[in-house]
């Protein structure tokens, strides 16, 4: 299974890193794939390539999406 996940850029390093911010981890990551990256965009990572921009809208309620799974999973450990 594969997964993507949105991040937020926080620090550009060089034309081929980034620094993301992943749920308050702080991360390098490979945005040579991404063109006018700049401070601030949400990209969507996966295996520690940015592979496109998302808007921040979008990357908000995947977030979002992803929490509520966090909560759903602690519940159903809870109730064992």
């Amino acid at each position: 299974m594969c997964l993507a996940i949105p991040v937020q850029v926080v620090e550009i390093i060089d034309a081929d890193t980034a620094m993301a911010d992943i749920g308050g981890v702080r991360k390098a990551i490979n945005v040579a794939l991404i063109a006018d990256l700049t401070v601030g965009d949400y990209v969507i990572l996966h295996v520690g390539y940015a592979l496109n921009k998302i808007d921040p809208e979008e990357a908000a309620k995947t977030l979002a999406l992803f929490a509520e799974l966090g909560e759903l999973d602690a519940a159903m450990r809870d109730n064992q």
